[in-house]
């Protein structure tokens, strides 16, 4: 018969402290003939003593390696049991400024890693350094939280009443934490100014060619009068030799 393992694990897990968890195996139903250390899907450890005992070390404590671990024994059956790793929240922002235009819906995300899950998120808006809870579903809020991510959704955005500072908070068995957010609202004309500087920059290049054209017509017209004012100079007929040519036949 196979006895549960012992699992043992350091009295205070949390964050920024290392860790050895432990699992040890008492009355096998067989040899063991090597042990593994797995986290979900991904296989830790590995080795072939043929022991009772085995330890795997965390060396950071901190939402990434929070979690539950598996030590399994290889013996026939394996024989594997769980050890839980647990740290309060930590909570990060998507991003730590979004930017939204008047009259569109501006979205704030916060997330947190931390095992156990999130089991309560709330948003605050900071007005004069006082947290102002939002409750979902009033005004323009929309809060849509699932395990350990967070979103609230701001519609039509106002440009006098929605920039500034929010706040998010993470609550779990551990303990609570949470992270600040900027919301800025541009004018809704913001996304037209990029155009708008083109095609000024095109009407002052065609101003400038309408006005060099203008100017240069006048000398071309003063040009082609010069040349068609000055007659054509000819020699006048030569009557003296027409003369001389008639007395000479006479």
């Amino acid at each position: 018969m196979n006895a549960d393992p012992i699992v043992e694990t350091s009295p205070n897990v949390t964050s920024g402290s290392a860790v050895v968890i432990s699992c040890n195996i008492t009355d096998p139903q067989g040899p063991v003939m090597g042990h593994m250390w797995k986290k979900g899907d991904k296989t830790l450890t590995s080795d072939k003593e043929m022991t009772e005992y085995t330890a795997y070390k965390i060396g950071d404590v901190n939402g990434d390696s929070s979690g539950v671990y598996e030590c399994i024994f290889e013996t026939k059956p394996p024989v594997s049991r769980t050890v839980h790793v647990t740290v309060k929240p930590h909570v990060t922002a998507y991003k730590k400024s979004e930017h939204g235009n008047e009259g569109d819906t501006g979205v704030l995300i916060c997330k947190c890693n931390s095992y156990p899950p999130v089991s309560q998120w709330t948003w605050y808006k900071i007005i004069n350094d006082v947290n102002e809870p939002i409750i979902n579903g009033t005004e323009r809020f929309i809060i849509k939280s699932s395990g350990n991510k967070t979103e609230l959704r701001v519609a039509n955005l106002d440009i006098e009443k929605d920039p500034g500072k929010y706040a998010c908070n993470a609550t779990n068995e551990l303990g609570t934490d949470g992270t600040t957010v900027e919301l800025r609202v541009r004018s809704r004309l913001a996304a037209l100014w990029p155009f708008l500087g083109i095609v000024a920059e095109v009407l002052v290049l065609v101003t400038i060619i309408f006005i060099y054209e203008k100017r240069r017509k006048p000398d071309e017209v003063l040009d082609d009068d010069d040349g068609g004012s000055a007659p054509l100079k000819s020699n006048p007929p030569n009557h003296k030799d027409k003369n001389v040519r008639q007395r000479n036949a006479n």
